[in-house]
């Protein structure tokens, strides 16, 4: 049953997908949809791919094992978009661009900056893309018993068929679509145990873990789940989440999609709405998780979400709440998957393909095709590193990759966005030592994390000490280096700055 569930939820995004086929013939449609899509539409396309593995499996895992600080995942998730509206969603919305590196190059007016800022785009959309690729690998496992490469397989040609067949445009129907699925999927169970619990002769108590043994798990800043240095840890997994958001190259391009910054501002709040109750519910299923399914602590925790009603109810009761879930999960691998490769695509299409088809060609070619070339390109390559790479935790990793962005773009976006003395130079520097020190960091997480200590707090959640290295590191070299200020910075503060009613190239508002 959950096998067919997963059937349809690919059907319809298959469908919903080449819907947009027809609609999507130019450039902008692929790259921005043409920058015609409504607050309401985006807020649902947004949440979409926004709530990725990591919100739908590997949130309620982590709350399950470590307990209460887990819960500052849900917040810092929700909070990113309060952070990302006031610094930086209309003046972004402003500038034109397509994608961060545009942003990058029409701010600073260097290639050099935007070519680190395209191979972060890439790094950072890959490492998100791992859980993602993971955690369809695990559900498709824990649904048919199939290795996981071939649930992973099944979300990369299903992204590229959709991502390829309409762009930007195609995918946000998908995407709002998937954030209501989503919702339901994990809505729905919740409800149906808590009502199932009530009735039972013999309740299992649910808050029997908040006291006696095991009672640290619902402590704040206790040492559950073997952590070290939990008030670091919290805080820092705090910062990278809240100033993380503005730096993934998948959500900001969305902002390019509204008709009007006003709209772009809109567009934000109701998103903070949608994902305020997104995430009320995976904290309930660790709750649950605890009672109903204690052995998945120490085996596989991401998978509570999908257990957990088949443990509760036998039978088809079982099996439809079940398949519900299993067809939300896919949902949310499909969703992120396709926004993240939208933006790594037009990164690789605008930074790699498209000058070199043109020299191949002559200029005939066209850059739609180009584009499409990108995708396959986009998704092919973390498949292979998902491959290769052992399985992690998904939120973990998730979070990794918000520390990288609030350590590389994040200072350049807000001292870009405000700061009018911010040189090129600056902002190279600022690229360069942030992202080598959250890469770093990461890496050494990944191969081989130290034992514990302070070693291991600092490489697991590096954001509290990346961050603010990148920030003194863009103001100490602005000032050591006041030539390099770009000559056009005071137009392109204007551009970010002034309403969009006005045209800032004849000071007039628009005939």
């Amino acid at each position: 049953m959950s096998l067919t569930a997963i059937g349809l939820v690919i059907t319809a995004t298959i469908g919903i997908g080449l819907f947009g086929l027809r609609i999507s013939r130019t450039t902008s449609d692929f790259y921005v949809a043409s920058r015609a899509v409504t607050p309401r539409w985006n807020a649902s396309a947004i949440s979409g791919e926004y709530l990725s593995a990591a919100s739908f499996l590997g949130v309620a895992g982590l709350v399950l094992v470590n307990g209460a600080d887990m819960l500052w995942f849900s917040v810092g998730y929700t909070v990113g978009y309060l952070m990302l509206l006031v610094l930086i969603a209309a003046p972004l919305r402003r500038s034109g661009a397509y994608t961060l590196p545009d942003f990058a190059e029409t701010r600073f007016e260097s290639a050099v900056v935007r070519r680190i800022c395209s191979f972060l785009v890439a790094g950072i959309g890959t490492l998100y893309l791992l859980p993602q690729l993971s955690g369809a690998g695990l559900t498709f496992h824990a649904v048919t018993g199939a290795p996981p490469a071939v649930g992973a397989a099944i979300v990369a040609v299903i992204v590229v068929i959709n991502v390829a067949a309409g762009g930007m445009r195609s995918i946000t129907f998908v995407q709002a679509f998937q954030y209501w699925l989503k919702l339901t999927a994990l809505a729905v169970p919740v409800f149906v145990i808590l009502i199932a619990w009530r009735s039972m002769d013999h309740p299992v108590g649910l808050l029997d873990s908040l006291h006696g043994v095991g009672s640290e798990w619902a402590e704040p800043l206790s040492h559950a789940g073997g952590r070290d240095h939990p008030l670091y840890a919290t805080y820092s997994l705090l910062l990278a989440l809240c100033f993380g958001t503005m730096g993934l190259p998948h959500v900001l391009v969305r902002f390019y999609t509204n008709p009007d910054g006003r709209a772009a501002r809109r567009t934000t709040v109701v998103v903070l709405a949608l994902l305020a109750v997104f995430y009320v519910f995976p904290p309930l299923y660790a709750v649950l998780g605890r009672s109903f399914a204690p052995d998945l602590i120490g085996t596989s925790p991401d998978t509570v979400v999908l257990e957990l009603p088949g443990r509760i109810f036998a039978g088809t009761t079982g099996d439809l709440l079940g398949a519900l879930v299993a067809a939300g999960a896919f949902a949310a691998f499909l969703s992120t998957s396709s926004g993240l490769t939208v933006a790594i695509a037009g990164v690789i299409d605008q930074d790699l393909l498209r000058s070199r088809l043109h020299r191949l060609t002559g200029g005939d070619y066209l850059a739609v095709n180009s584009f499409r070339i990108a995708a396959v390109l986009a998704i092919v390559v973390p498949y292979l590193a998902f491959t290769l790479t052992k399985s992690v935790s998904l939120a973990d990793t998730v979070g990794l990759a918000f520390a990288v962005a609030a350590s590389t773009f994040c200072p350049l976006l807000v001292l870009g966005i405000w700061w009018r003395r911010m040189s090129v130079t600056g902002a190279a520097a600022g690229l360069l030592v942030g992202g080598v020190a959250a890469i770093a960091a990461v890496l050494v997480n990944v191969i081989g994390p130290p034992a514990g200590g302070w070693p291991k707090a600092l490489c697991a959640q590096p954001a509290a000490w990346t961050m603010p290295l990148a920030f003194v590191t863009v103001i100490v070299v602005s000032k050591l280096t006041p030539t390099k200020v770009p000559r056009g910075t005071a137009r392109s503060m204007v551009r970010l700055h002034t309403p969009e009613a006005v045209d800032v190239d004849r000071g007039l508002p628009p005939i």
